[in-house]
């Protein structure tokens, strides 16, 4: 910024039209203002009552002569102003430098942000499909799956559960699919989809569901499965008015389906997989009642070397899981064991593992009532009424026995599914005789002593009861 010229006073006057003169004219270097009797004796060409001297000029004096004009001369700012704009500038300048270069970084990554936000939200809209290494790649929109599920209506509705609901769809191409849509509110959020994604794209097995496809769409989770017509293994088993589509020669295929689809998990696919929520809703039936276990979301895998893993935060269906699972968080393929056992049982009997007290003689649970009529000899009164015309006896204790193996308390006394599936196979194959389930008798014990009346448990320690 420039500061302007001053001018030195020389003698004890001020003009102020010299001096405004002198200041619109750059060349000027100083003036005078000559007085009256200085005029009077200038020549014509002098005529002029202000003198100027501009560069080069200053030391043409002798036209003021001895009459003692009052003489200004210019000269620069002050050094000491030009110090302080100097060190102002030096100040003033690197800082509106670096807000600017602020300025700059904050709408850059505001820009890159905006811009991220803008493909991530495309990316959701966009649908993720992961398929079966066997069909041909395709790619499922989510407009596509709402066309198939006509806007997810209710009609659709094959089922739901604690994940959210599942529906019936059909593609443009005509094929049918299940469409597992997760709630939003659902535990069962995006790790647990990745979660089921992975470990079913990278399962090939006849008694394993089948995962078509993946679509993530803003908030929506959904996954696309093989249209399995029957639905869940449960809607028949514990429905009065269909349980008899389910003849003996059906159940036991399908226990039997089921004992090498966790074969398959833990000892024959690529990686040991533990399910950890198997059960009858887990079970779908194709159109010839063969089953095929789904819904992965909870699964662990685990490595070569591990044998047992343990959580805080248990999770599954109370009933299916083991003790040691329920109580102490720890889980391992003997904790699949124990919940295909229950499975296994309720086949059998075609009841519940919550059925109510009047359905199980009054016994407290069904692995109870299982052991206790399996040690007096009278398992056959376990079976389900509506197969017994076309029971195989043998077959139908077989699979008791094998079941209350299954729900031991100990898990070392509990079979491998290998171990199973060859029992199973071979009816005449030597079984171990299981050992009574002690966490549920202590309740069925507590249950009768509420009630004034006795039972063959010592009260000091609950004894063993070798089956007959």
């Amino acid at each position: 910024m420039k500061v302007p010229d001053k001018f030195l006073y020389i003698r004890n006057r001020s003009f102020e039209e010299c001096e405004a003169e002198c200041e619109r004219n750059c060349s000027c270097t100083a003036y005078a203002y000559a007085n009256l009797s200085t005029i009077l004796t200038m020549s014509a060409s002098d005529t002029s009552r202000c003198l100027v001297w501009v560069v080069g000029d200053l030391l043409d004096t002798e036209k003021a002569g001895d009459i003692g004009e009052n003489l200004y001369l210019r000269l620069a700012g002050s050094p000491v102003n030009n110090k302080k704009i100097s060190m102002a500038i030096k100040i003033v300048l690197p800082t509106l430098a670096c807000l600017l270069m602020l300025t700059s970084c904050i709408c850059l990554i505001t820009i890159c942000k905006s811009r991220g936000a803008g493909r991530n939200k495309g990316a959701l809209k966009t649908p993720l499909t992961f398929w079966d290494q066997n069909l041909e790649l395709s790619c499922i929109s989510f407009e596509d799956i709402t066309a198939a599920t006509n806007s997810f209506h209710e009609t659709n509705l094959l089922g739901k559960g604690g994940f959210g609901k599942v529906y019936k769809g059909t593609l443009e191409d005509g094929k049918e699919v299940a469409v597992k849509r997760l709630s939003k509110g659902s535990e069962q959020g995006i790790e647990q989809l990745r979660n089921e994604v992975i470990l079913i794209a990278s399962l090939q097995h006849k008694n394993l569901v089948r995962l078509l496809g993946c679509c993530i769409h803003e908030d929506e989770k959904l996954l696309i499965y093989e249209y399995l017509p029957n639905k869940s293994l449960d809607k028949f088993l514990f429905d009065p008015a269909m349980k008899s589509m389910l003849d003996w020669p059906k159940r036991f295929e399908i226990i039997k389906g089921v004992a090498r689809g966790i074969l398959y998990l833990h000892q024959d696919s690529r990686m040991m997989i533990i399910h950890r929520d198997l059960k009858a809703s887990n079970i779908l039936l194709d159109a010839e009642m063969n089953p095929k276990i789904s819904d992965f979301g909870i699964a662990r895998i685990f490595g070569s070397s591990e044998q047992q893993a343990s959580t805080t935060r248990v999770v599954g269906t109370y009933g299916y899981m083991s003790p040691e699972y329920t109580m102490e968080g720890i889980f391992s393929v003997k904790s699949d064991t124990y919940s295909f056992g229950i499975l296994l049982l309720e086949i059998v009997s075609g009841l519940k593992i919550s059925a109510p007290r009047h359905l199980l003689m009054d016994y407290p649970s069904l692995t109870a009532y299982a052991w206790n009529l399996w040690k007096d000899g009278t398992a056959r009164d376990f079976v389900d009424t509506s197969v017994l015309d076309s029971c195989s006896l043998d077959e139908a204790l077989q699979c008791i026995h094998i079941g209350l193996l299954c729900v031991q308390d100990s898990p070392n006394d509990r079979p491998l599914m290998s171990l199973v599936v060859s029992m199973l196979n071979n009816v005449a194959m030597p079984r171990p005789t299981p050992r009574q389930p002690l966490f549920f008798a202590q309740r069925y014990h507590d249950a009768l002593k509420a009630r004034g009346e006795e039972d063959s448990v010592n009260n000091a320690s609950l004894s063993i009861l070798e089956g007959r």
